[in-house]
């Protein structure tokens, strides 16, 4: 385990160079972040308005219209479908950088539009699982939670693997899910445990910022100095932000990396090939593929 927890960190150090080549993966979860914040506003405008006309009671007394689950799961799946297609475009550009070429941000863009079916089947499925876990914690309070938590962290297991596999082969997403699976049986060992690397410098990342908010919130109401004060909190946000948008590119990366040396046996640029076969439960054959995949 302790092997295994240290190649993690070594692969997320990997991840991290990568990164460092390519800085404008970064804007792929911004720009994805805008868009969801667009679609919660979309949603979040006509409901209070609804709700300042008094639509709140008339719940209260006859229950939840059956149209608003309708207008939930419509929200799930738009959520679900920016997520997507962003993790796409930038999966797209993790992948080609790591076999070697200078990506531009229109290249992930113009395939994960190539893959508009592929984002939409796969994001009604998402959110169709994503509806009846919430409404299995519902349910039921302890018991609800429970179940909800156990078959969430499963379904994230299965498809660990489905955006690139969406990106680079072009299946629909029970295909994708059962590719995934497969994929993560000979990876089963770096991959979940993997993320334990990027978890713990995702954690580096995070104190400063958490120190920054510590002291600004001192300044405020310890030293007084308010405007002091609000200015360092107000940095330390901005800096969880970059922190998140960072931490999202090298999730991204590292999941292309796995996912290319898992699926194709081609060692990533920037990764170093006996770390990658030390993540596998299988081992691969041993040669070195030189097609490329994207």
């Amino acid at each position: 385990m302790f092997e295994r927890i240290s190649n993690s960190w070594k692969l997320a150090m990997s991840s991290w160079r990568v990164l460092k080549t390519d800085k404008k993966l970064v804007l792929f979860p911004l720009v994805s972040g805008v868009a969801l914040l667009l679609v919660l506003a979309s949603f979040a405008v006509p409901f209070a308005l609804l709700a300042r006309n008094g639509w709140i009671d008339d719940v209260q007394q006859n229950g939840v219209p059956v149209w608003v689950y309708a207008v939930t799961f419509l929200f799930y799946y738009c959520n679900y479908f920016v997520i997507v297609f962003f993790n796409s475009a930038l999966t797209s550009c993790a992948l080609m950088r790591l076999n070697g070429d200078e990506p531009r941000l229109g290249d992930g863009f113009r395939m994960a539009f190539s893959r508009l079916p592929q984002i939409a089947a796969w994001a009604l499925v998402a959110a169709t699982v994503g509806m009846l876990l919430k409404m299995i914690e519902s349910a039921h309070e302890k018991a609800g939670q429970i179940i909800s938590a156990v078959l969430g962290t499963a379904w994230s297991i299965m498809t660990f693997f489905v955006v690139p596999v969406l990106v680079v082969e072009k299946v629909g997403p029970f295909a994708a899910i059962s590719r995934s699976v497969a994929i993560l049986k000979k990876a089963w060992g770096e991959s979940l445990v993997g993320t334990i690397g990027l978890g713990l410098l995702t954690f580096l990342l995070v104190l400063p910022g958490i120190a920054l908010l510590a002291g600004g919130v001192w300044l405020m109401f310890g030293a007084e100095m308010f405007a002091v004060g609000l200015v360092v909190i107000g940095v330390a946000v901005l800096y969880l932000i970059g922190v998140s948008l960072v931490t999202s590119a090298l999730q991204s990366i590292y999941l292309a990396a796995m996912y290319q040396f898992a699926a194709h046996e081609r060692v990533p640029q920037g990764f170093d090939r006996e770390m990658l076969a030390g993540a596998f439960k299988a081992k691969p054959s041993g040669r070195v593929s030189d097609d490329r995949i994207m």
